[in-house]
């Protein structure tokens, strides 16, 4: 069960939901300003990563994802299969 956080457009608030299931349809608002515009954030670990096989480090990647906004990828190392 992921828990997401997101940013609130209008207020800057930052918030978590709890989605159980992909298929779950959820009521999305801040629960500051009940704005419906908002971004998912990256959360932060609470936790220092080690280093991966060979020394390998986790990185982030930001691209272009659409005209005018941009994604980010958490390359994590570990094993392989």
């Amino acid at each position: 069960m992921p828990i997401f956080e997101f940013r609130c457009l209008e207020c800057g608030n930052i918030f978590e939901k709890l989605l159980t299931s992909s298929n779950e349809k959820a009521e999305m608002e801040c629960p500051e300003c009940r704005s419906t515009t908002f971004e998912r954030v990256i959360s932060r670990t609470n936790y220092v990563m080690g280093s991966g096989p060979g020394g390998k480090k986790p990185t982030l990647t930001s691209r272009s994802c659409s005209p005018g906004s941009s994604c980010m990828t958490l390359d994590i190392p570990g094993p392989t299969r």
